[in-house]
């Protein structure tokens, strides 16, 4: 039979994993940019912040800092100093036993000897190097010191080094030196602008066990060589200076042959030579209570260098940062597999706004929603806004059907339909249901003739974008208001013409991309004549369509219009610009518009204004919640097209 195996898929994205959900990004970004980020400081906001699948750049990035205070707080590096002098206590023990029940005057002198050892671990170590042991357990143990050493040694240049060495013997010994040597003349070479590829592969053939990380070339041999040597330097600096003299002097020890030193010192003239950026200066301040070997210590600084690396990448601070850049793998080291599948879907993410052209570049230069990304957003707010007014109890009026010209297309009847039925699909239904047999007809076969109204009109969406508007949180509602209405009228009623003004201290006409990426700004006004002076330019253009004139709005009109083109400002409001707007309002009523406006607050002159523009224009005055406001204009224009049947 045959066997399978399973395991983790690491070979490039996950073929099983959920798709990158866009719209819920679109939303995001959206919401940040109507609240007036920048479209790419919104995207950053995204990614830091993360999604409902995904943690973001700023989970991980406190992720890595935790295990960086983690390394520091845990562990000090004083192991490898600890088991020399506990080895070396016993070695003194060891002999000290063996000495004790021999009579003769030389085994009190070798114990005075013991006893006047120095309290240095080093000196102790380099005093005894000379002694000749009675004891055989003892011997060995210092033995293990010299042995330990050249571990500990190998190990903080070397990764995997120690375990290789466990059970050393002399003819090893011979065979690192001899490798050392190798190195360092191919090093040389290498440095000397030499063309070291055939001296790199004997190299190799020779002594590739000593080198877990495979490396191909010369170059990839330096990179591995020379970060594993300045994490070594790295702890040597960390520690105290007394230690540090310590650990110099009980090296030079290492498998009791100082030549092996000497090789590794060349060995780090070398490499600072051809990799002068890495870090060889720099500390780290250990407090934990969990001894730290030379190994060990260097794997730990390594730890720290990749820490810091990675929190680099996921800040992308940097100029030309992408997420491409985070190291995956080393991310996975050190966060587990879960982080590295975050990452890769953030990175997917970004790529796909960019690829699917939901963002695009500017004229400038910046990055900017795109109308692809636009209509997605306003496909969501009218969405959201159709949702509300479902649950305030108002009948979905965005579908086809109550009245006007077939669009060719059917749908199925829903409770309190007065559309004509579609008889031939409603029968067809039936039979499809019922199978052979009897057909029987039954509400849910039917399917009604889906109409449009074809009448225009020209609409003109005036929004306040006073400084009042951003200060109590109305900001954002008024830009998804806009963007619901503009979806319904370019989607559902094309003949429609749609005008969108803002009005603070002066009023403009804007594009909705301009709307969406408008920032709030202070500046004090609400000139709501100027805003209809431009709603009335826009209605006279399309005499043709029926004028609809909609509001939104939170205080009573502080600035108007003079003839110059100067806005004139004033708190409390000066009679003279109450009369103009109030004019303005006249002279829309007399081409037809009734003007609605939308209230935002519960100031009572504001009130009052209101309900004198709404009586002069045969309009009315709505009321909404900010939540609210959505639903109530979109409402309201479609109630105005109802009335036009």
């Amino acid at each position: 039979m045959s066997r399978f195996t399973y395991g983790r898929y690491y070979d490039g994205p996950d073929p099983l994993a959920p798709p990158v959900d866009l719209r819920d990004a679109l939303d995001a970004i959206g919401r940040d940019v109507m609240d007036g980020r920048s479209p790419r400081s919104a995207l950053e906001e995204l990614l830091r912040r993360g999604t409902r699948n995904s943690a973001g750049l700023d989970e991980m990035t406190r992720k890595l800092w935790e295990r960086r205070a983690q390394i520091q707080r845990r562990h000090n590096l004083d192991g490898t100093l600890q088991q020399v002098r506990q080895l070396l206590d016993e070695a003194v023990r060891l002999e000290k036993t063996a000495l004790f029940p021999d009579p003769d005057d030389d085994a009190r002198f070798r114990e005075a000897q013991l006893d006047a050892l120095p309290s240095g671990t080093a000196a102790a170590v380099r005093e005894l190097s000379e002694y000749d042991w009675r004891s055989d357990e003892a011997r060995s143990k210092y033995e293990e010191i010299r042995n330990l050493l050249g571990q500990e040694l190998m190990e903080s240049r070397f990764q995997g080094m120690k375990q290789a060495l466990q059970d050393m013997r002399p003819e090893d010994t011979e065979r690192i030196r001899q490798m050392m040597a190798d190195l360092n003349e191919l090093l040389l070479s290498h440095l000397r602008g030499d063309d070291t590829s055939a001296q790199f592969a004997d190299f190799m053939s020779k002594h590739g066990e000593f080198f877990p990380e495979n490396p191909r070339n010369t170059e990839e041999l330096v990179d591995a060589l020379a970060a594993r040597a300045a994490a070594a330097q790295r702890m040597m600096n960390s520690m105290s200076e007394q230690q540090r003299a310590e650990l110099s002097e009980l090296m030079a020890n290492a498998f009791g042959d100082q030549r092996l030193m000497q090789q590794v010192a060349t060995l780090d003239a070398n490499l600072r030579a051809l990799r002068p950026g890495e870090d060889w200066t720099g500390s780290a301040r250990f407090r934990g209570n969990q001894p730290l070997g030379m190994g060990e210590g260097a794997e730990a600084m390594a730890d720290l260098a990749e820490l810091d690396a990675l929190a680099e990448q996921l800040s992308q601070s940097y100029p030309g940062a992408r997420l491409e850049d985070i190291d995956l793998e080393a991310l996975e080291r050190q966060l587990g597999q879960e982080a590295r599948v975050d990452a890769r879907r953030l990175a997917e993410l970004e790529q796909q706004l960019r690829a699917q052209g939901l963002l695009e570049r500017a004229p400038d230069g910046s990055l900017r929603l795109s109308p692809k990304a636009l209509r997605r957003l306003g496909e969501t707010a009218l969405k959201d806004v159709l949702t509300a007014a479902r649950n305030a109890g108002q009948r979905d009026s965005i579908l086809s059907g109550a009245s006007g010209e077939p669009t060719g297309a059917t749908r199925p009847w829903e409770f309190g339909d007065s559309s004509p039925w579609d008889t031939s699909r409603t029968i067809r239904n039936a039979v499809l249901r019922s199978g052979p047999g009897p057909v029987t007809l039954d509400v849910v076969d039917v399917e009604v003739v889906e109409t449009e109204q074809r009448s225009r009109a020209a609409v003109a969406l005036c929004v306040d974008t006073s400084w009042s508007m951003v200060q109590d949180g109305r900001w954002v509602p008024m830009k998804r208001t806009a963007l619901a209405l503009h979806q319904l009228i370019t989607t559902r009623f094309r003949g429609d013409a749609l005008q969108l003004i803002t009005f603070g201290r002066h009023a403009q006409t804007v594009e909705l991309p301009e709307l969406v990426g408008l920032e709030g700004v202070w500046e004090q006004g609400t000139n709501l004549h100027h805003a209809l002076l431009l709603a009335g330019r826009h209605l006279r253009k399309h005499s043709d369509a029926q004028p609809v004139v909609l509001v939104v709005t939170d205080g009573e009109p502080t600035a108007h219009l003079e003839p110059d083109g100067e806005a004139e400002f004033s708190w409390p409001p000066e009679p003279r610009t109450l009369r103009k707007t109030i004019a303005e309002v006249d002279a829309l009523a007399k081409l037809g518009a009734s003007v609605t406006v939308f209230m935002l607050g519960d100031d009572p002159q504001l009130e009052k204004f209101v309900d004198l523009v709404a009586r002069r224009s045969g309009g009315r005055v709505v009321a909404p919640d900010v939540d609210g406001l959505g639903a109530a204009v979109v409402g309201d224009y479609l109630r105005t097209r109802r009335g036009r049947r």
